[in-house]
Protein backbone atom coordinates (compact mmCIF):
# COMPACT_ATOMS: atom_id res chain seq x y z
CA UNK A 1 0.00 0.00 0.00
CA UNK A 2 2.68 2.69 0.72
CA UNK A 3 4.68 1.84 -2.43
CA UNK A 4 1.50 2.11 -4.68
CA UNK A 5 0.67 5.54 -2.64
CA UNK A 6 4.83 6.65 -3.01
CA UNK A 7 4.41 6.07 -6.30
CA UNK A 8 1.12 7.78 -7.49
CA UNK A 9 2.27 10.63 -5.42
CA UNK A 10 5.71 10.46 -7.39
CA UNK A 11 3.51 10.45 -10.97
CA UNK A 12 1.52 13.28 -9.59
CA UNK A 13 4.88 15.43 -8.87
CA UNK A 14 6.45 14.67 -12.45
CA UNK A 15 2.84 15.66 -13.96
CA UNK A 16 2.73 18.85 -11.98
CA UNK A 17 6.31 19.63 -12.72
CA UNK A 18 6.14 19.06 -16.81
CA UNK A 19 2.93 21.31 -16.72
CA UNK A 20 4.54 24.28 -14.99
CA UNK A 21 7.59 23.93 -17.37
CA UNK A 22 4.61 24.00 -20.26
CA UNK A 23 2.92 27.14 -18.68
CA UNK A 24 6.09 28.81 -18.33
CA UNK A 25 7.14 28.09 -21.75
CA UNK A 26 3.80 30.06 -22.78
CA UNK A 27 4.21 32.40 -20.70
CA UNK A 28 4.72 36.36 -21.31
CA UNK A 29 8.86 37.53 -20.95
CA UNK A 30 9.96 40.55 -20.86
CA UNK A 31 13.10 41.83 -21.32
CA UNK A 32 15.89 43.03 -23.69
CA UNK A 33 16.03 42.30 -27.32
CA UNK A 34 18.91 42.63 -29.91
CA UNK A 35 19.31 41.92 -33.28
CA UNK A 36 21.83 40.11 -35.02
CA UNK A 37 22.81 39.61 -39.34
CA UNK A 38 25.50 37.11 -40.23
CA UNK A 39 25.49 34.40 -43.11
CA UNK A 40 26.31 31.42 -41.25
CA UNK A 41 24.45 28.25 -40.00
CA UNK A 42 22.07 28.43 -36.85
CA UNK A 43 21.90 25.74 -34.25
CA UNK A 44 19.01 23.89 -36.34
CA UNK A 45 21.27 24.08 -39.22
CA UNK A 46 19.87 26.48 -41.05
CA UNK A 47 21.51 29.38 -43.00
CA UNK A 48 21.03 32.69 -41.19
CA UNK A 49 18.75 35.30 -43.49
CA UNK A 50 19.14 38.36 -42.41
CA UNK A 51 15.83 38.89 -44.18
CA UNK A 52 13.49 36.10 -42.63
CA UNK A 53 11.42 36.90 -39.55
CA UNK A 54 13.64 34.38 -37.28
CA UNK A 55 15.16 34.46 -33.48
CA UNK A 56 17.32 33.27 -31.48
CA UNK A 57 16.35 31.67 -28.23
CA UNK A 58 18.01 29.99 -25.18
CA UNK A 59 15.24 27.10 -24.68
CA UNK A 60 12.37 27.29 -26.71
CA UNK A 61 11.77 24.45 -29.90
CA UNK A 62 12.99 24.77 -33.23
CA UNK A 63 9.60 26.13 -35.17
CA UNK A 64 8.65 27.91 -32.68
CA UNK A 65 6.56 30.93 -33.34
CA UNK A 66 6.93 34.02 -30.91
CA UNK A 67 5.11 37.27 -30.75
CA UNK A 68 7.55 40.39 -30.09
CA UNK A 69 6.25 43.46 -29.11
CA UNK A 70 8.63 46.82 -29.19
CA UNK A 71 7.31 48.15 -25.33
CA UNK A 72 8.38 51.59 -26.32
CA UNK A 73 6.71 52.48 -29.42
CA UNK A 74 4.03 49.31 -29.25
CA UNK A 75 5.34 47.94 -33.03
CA UNK A 76 5.27 43.93 -33.50
CA UNK A 77 6.65 40.94 -34.98
CA UNK A 78 5.99 37.42 -35.67
CA UNK A 79 9.28 35.33 -35.71
CA UNK A 80 10.51 31.73 -35.83
CA UNK A 81 12.99 30.19 -33.43
CA UNK A 82 15.56 28.80 -35.52
CA UNK A 83 18.92 29.59 -33.43
CA UNK A 84 20.21 29.72 -30.00
CA UNK A 85 21.13 32.49 -28.15
CA UNK A 86 21.41 35.30 -27.01
CA UNK A 87 24.68 34.86 -25.31
CA UNK A 88 24.40 38.32 -23.78
CA UNK A 89 23.81 38.70 -20.48
CA UNK A 90 20.31 40.28 -19.43
CA UNK A 91 18.82 39.93 -23.01
CA UNK A 92 16.28 37.33 -24.08
CA UNK A 93 15.95 36.93 -27.80
CA UNK A 94 18.33 37.90 -30.52
CA UNK A 95 16.45 38.54 -33.66
CA UNK A 96 17.04 39.09 -37.09
CA UNK A 97 18.03 42.64 -39.35
CA UNK A 98 14.69 41.94 -40.96
CA UNK A 99 12.36 41.28 -37.81
CA UNK A 100 14.40 44.19 -35.74
CA UNK A 101 13.20 46.39 -38.89
CA UNK A 102 9.85 45.60 -38.47
CA UNK A 103 9.48 47.16 -34.69
CA UNK A 104 11.95 50.22 -34.97
CA UNK A 105 14.87 48.47 -33.36
CA UNK A 106 17.72 48.88 -35.77
CA UNK A 107 18.83 52.60 -35.10
CA UNK A 108 19.38 51.50 -30.83
CA UNK A 109 20.66 47.71 -31.75
CA UNK A 110 18.61 46.40 -28.43
CA UNK A 111 14.74 47.23 -27.15
CA UNK A 112 12.45 46.51 -24.54
CA UNK A 113 10.04 43.96 -25.57
CA UNK A 114 7.54 41.36 -24.48
CA UNK A 115 8.03 38.20 -25.88
CA UNK A 116 5.31 35.59 -26.03
CA UNK A 117 5.28 31.85 -27.56
CA UNK A 118 1.92 31.47 -29.47
CA UNK A 119 2.56 28.52 -31.27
Amino acid sequence: MVKVRAKSIAAGLLGAALMVTVSAAMADQVGSASWYALTSKTASGERMNPNALTAAHRSLPFGSKVLVENLRNGRSVVVRINDRGPFTGGRIIDLSKAAAAQIGMINSGTAKVRMKRIK
